[in-house]
């Protein structure tokens, strides 16, 4: 794995990979259209090789995420949140820049609109460009002393019931200090990135990207004075699952499963030292995109 690269400013990029959500109805043309407007352009386009074998993509060089990694100066992600998602976490070590282009439904990291994207880039590329960074999560289950696993997540982790039919009783550590004992459906730990996700829809407070700060919120506690807390990000947090007859959780990692949290074990989440960096529009206002995602102010007060 190569060192992480710094971003240099201005942005002057030479080698652009693109990632694409391969499956969604019409992607391949886009893909292409882009591919071509950013070759013509005089720029080295690569594909991601999953990416180019699903969508047939003739001419370009294909490369793995790790090679991406090693050789791209930015990367073009057309899709959803999901697909920025994936291959943030797996670029994140390596510092590429991203430009999100939404084919998806929501699109708060993907925050181009696809129907505008020539222009955009094109004023993007030339130096018009508002470069953010982003902070990670790292979650590591431990049993008897030892990391079973480990993930970095860009959104949030989540400790769930899975298929258990109960709730889960799990306690919750902060820097070493008790928090509280919750029965729920779970919890989670999000990052400023990931309060606009599914913390969001469990009660939780949206936060701006820039702030360093994690969100802690409960999944359907079965306490109604527990409620979504928001800590440092220098925090460390501890949750424990209690012991109980058949008692397993399941602990994820912007949606994948990272693996099973059993009782004796714990889940340590903490902010990562990766982080990623996402490329918007000169002009990007986060408050424009909340107001456009979440239908805000719609009616007579809308400016």
């Amino acid at each position: 794995m190569s060192p992480t690269k710094s971003l240099s400013t201005p942005f002057k990029p030479n080698t652009i990979a693109i990632v694409g959500k391969y499956f969604a109805a019409g992607i391949a043309v886009s893909l292409s259209e882009i591919a071509g407007f950013l070759k013509d352009s005089g720029y080295n386009v690569v594909f991601e090789t999953e990416t180019a074998q699903n969508i047939a993509a003739q001419g370009y060089e294909t490369m793995t995420p790790e090679q991406i990694g090693q050789h791209a100066d930015a990367a073009v992600i057309v899709g959803g949140d999901g697909t920025m998602l994936g291959i943030a976490r797996l670029l994140a070590p390596f510092n590429v820049p991203l430009i999100g282009i939404n084919q998806g439904r929501v699109g708060f990291m993907t925050d181009i609109p696809l129907e505008s994207v020539m222009p955009v880039l094109y004023e993007m590329l030339a130096g018009k460009v508002e470069i953010e960074s982003r902070a990670l999560l790292e979650a590591t289950v431990i049993r008897n002393g030892a990391n079973i696993f480990s993930a970095l997540a860009c959104n949030d982790v989540v400790v769930s019931r899975g298929a258990t039919a109960g709730m889960v009783e799990l306690t919750v550590e902060v820097d070493g200090r008790f928090m509280y004992k919750q029965r729920s459906d779970g919890l989670i730990v999000a990052t400023p990135t990931g309060s606009t996700a599914y913390a969001l829809s469990c009660g939780g407070p949206i936060i701006e990207p820039q702030l360093e700060a994690l969100v802690i919120a409960p999944i359907c506690a079965h306490t109604l004075s527990d409620r979504p807390i928001v800590v440092s990000a220098r925090s460390v947090i501890e949750v424990a699952l209690l012991e109980r007859p058949d008692t397993q959780a399941q602990v994820t990692c912007d949606g994948a499963v990272l693996g099973a949290l059993v009782p004796g074990g714990r889940l340590e989440v903490r902010t990562a030292v990766e982080r990623i960096t996402l490329l918007h529009p000169e002009g990007h206002d986060y408050y424009k995109l909340l107001r456009s995602k979440l239908h805000w102010g719609r009616g007579s007060f809308e400016r």
